[in-house]
C-alpha cells in the first residue's frame, strides 16, 4: 500500500526551492484590441511592492499594455505629465498602510486628464493589501468594458511540506504576496475548494488510520468528516453545483476514480482498472470525466462516460502526461519530454479539447507541472522550474502573456484556484 501511494504521488507531486524572473510568451493578440496606460503612485511613501502588483494585474488581464515607468506625482491633480500624454489612461494611486490599509484610485483619460472612475477601498490590518490592488484593477476593467477579470480576485489554496511527514495547507492571492496558514498539524494533503465562492476547502487528513477527507469553513473554522478509505482518499474534482465530487480511491489496493453523491452518501465507480487511475476532472456537461492512467504501461490522459465503461485516450504524444486539468471541453496537461534519470527533466504544458485532436503548446522550457484553469477557464495556474529558479505562472489563453512570480517556499504537494 505504501508503494501504491508513492507511484500515485509521483504523478502529482512536484518539488519547489528556489525563486524565479518574470518572463513572456509571445503576444499573438492585436495590440490594438488592448489599452496603454500608466500607474502614477501618488502615495505619501512610495512603495515599489504596491506599484509591481498593480503591474502584474494590468499585463495579465490581457486587456492593457501598461507603461512599466514607477511615476510620481500628485493624486488629486487632473495635470498629465507630458510624456504620458501618448498613453490612453493614467490611474493614479494613493496607498496608505497604518492599523489598516486604504486604497484610492482614479482613472483620467491621458489626453486631456478627464476622470473617469474614482472610488476607495479599505480593510482592517496590512495582510490583504493585494487584494486591494486586484478589487481596485478588476473595478477598472469593468469600467471600460472588458471581458470580466473576476479570476483576479481569488484565493489560491495549497499544501506545503514543513518537516518529514508533516504539512501545512495555506491560502494565498495569485501573485502569492498575501500567504496565510489555515490547516497546520500532521500530515494534510491535497485541497480543493468546496464551492465557487471559496468558502470552504475539501482535504484528505492521514491523522486518523485510514486517509480522511474533511471539509473546512475557511470562515469559522468548523469542520466536517465527508468519507474515509484504506489506501488513499483525494478529491479531485467538485461538481459546479457542490453535490458531487470526483474522488480517488484504493480500497481494494490499486487506485481508482469514484464520484460521490453528497446529499445520499452513495459511491459510483467510475474506473476500474487493475492499474492507477487517479486525478479525475469533470469534462464537458459532467458527465464525463478526463483522468490519468497508466493502463498503457505509462501516465496518460483518459476520457470516459461516467455511466459507461467505454475509454479513450486523449493524448497520442509523450511517454509522461502525468497531470491535466479540464474546463468545459478544454484540457490542459503537463507531458515530459526528456528522461534524464539522474537530472532534471523538461515537462511542458499543452491544450487541447475533448471534441478535437488539435494540441497547442503553451511552454516551451523548464519544468510546468500542476497546470490549474481559472474559474472562467480563461487563465492556467502553473508551477514552473527552470535555471533561473522556481515560480508560481501563469498564462492568458487569450492574449498569451504569461507571468512568473518568484515562489521560495516549503515544496508544494499540491495546490488549487
Amino acid at each position: 500500500m505504501r508503494h501504491l501511494l508513492l507511484i500515485v504521488l509521483s504523478l502529482n507531486f512536484f518539488t519547489l526551492t528556489l525563486c524565479a524572473v518574470d518572463a513572456t510568451l509571445k503576444i499573438e493578440k492585436d495590440v490594438e484590441q488592448r489599452s496603454r496606460i500608466a500607474l502614477m503612485d501618488g502615495s505619501a511613501n512610495q512603495n515599489a511592492r504596491v506599484f509591481n502588483i498593480f503591474l502584474s494585474d494590468l499585463k495579465i488581464s490581457g486587456h492593457f499594455l501598461p507603461d512599466s515607468t514607477h511615476n510620481t506625482g500628485d493624486y488629486t491633480s487632473n495635470f498629465i505629465l507630458p510624456a504620458l500624454k501618448s498613453q490612453e489612461y493614467v490611474l493614479k494611486y494613493n496607498m496608505s498602510q497604518g492599523s489598516g490599509t486604504k486604497l484610492s484610485v482614479r482613472l483620467l483619460k491621458a489626453s486631456d486628464g478627464t476622470q473617469l472612475f474614482k472610488k476607495s477601498y479599505s480593510i482592517p490590518g496590512r495582510s490583504k493589501m493585494p487584494f486591494l490592488i486586484h478589487k481596485a484593477v478588476n473595478d477598472v476593467n469593468n469600467i471600460l468594458k472588458y471581458p470580466s477579470i473576476s479570476w483576479i480576485n481569488r484565493y489560491v489554496v495549497y499544501a506545503v511540506y514543513t518537516t518529514p511527514g508533516r504539512s501545512e495547507i495555506r491560502l494565498a492571492d495569485y501573485t502569492f504576496n498575501y500567504k496565510k496558514t489555515i490547516i497546520k498539524g500532521g500530515l494534510n494533503l491535497f485541497p480543493k475548494w468546496a464551492d465557487a465562492k471559496q468558502r470552504s476547502v475539501y482535504y484528505t487528513s492521514y491523522r486518523e488510520l485510514v486517509p480522511t477527507l474533511y471539509k473546512l469553513n475557511i470562515y469559522n473554522g468548523s469542520k466536517q468528516k465527508i468519507a474515509s478509505s484504506e489506501g488513499m482518499m483525494v478529491c479531485s474534482d467538485v461538481s459546479k453545483n457542490g453535490s458531487k465530487l470526483l474522488l480517488t480511491m484504493a480500497p481494494e489496493g490499486q487506485a481508482d476514480i469514484y464520484e460521490l453523491n453528497l446529499a445520499t452518501g452513495a459511491k459510483t465507480r467510475v474506473t476500474n482498472f487493475k492499474g492507477i487511475d487517479v486525478n479525475g476532472r469533470y469534462l464537458d456537461d459532467e458527465n464525463r470525466i478526463v483522468f490519468i492512467s497508466n493502463r498503457l504501461g505509462y501516465a496518460n490522459v483518459f476520457k470516459k462516460s461516467i455511466h459507461s465503461a467505454a475509454t479513450s485516450q486523449v493524448v497520442h504524444k509523450g511517454r509522461n502526461n502525468n497531470a491535466c486539468d479540464a474546463h468545459g471541453d478544454k484540457i490542459v496537461y503537463s507531458s515530459r519530454e526528456s528522461n534524464n534519470a539522474f537530472g532534471g527533466n523538461t515537462f511542458n504544458l499543452y491544450l487541447t479539447s475533448s471534441r478535437s485532436s488539435s494540441t497547442r503548446p503553451l511552454t516551451t522550457t523548464g519544468t510546468n507541472q500542476f497546470p490549474r484553469f481559472s474559474s472562467d477557464g480563461s487563465i492556467i495556474l502553473y508551477l514552473k522550474q527552470s535555471a533561473y529558479g522556481t515560480s508560481i505562472g501563469y498564462i492568458n489563453l487569450t492574449s498569451f502573456k504569461s507571468l512568473l512570480f518568484p515562489y521560495n517556499d516549503k515544496k508544494v504537494q499540491s495546490i488549487d484556484w
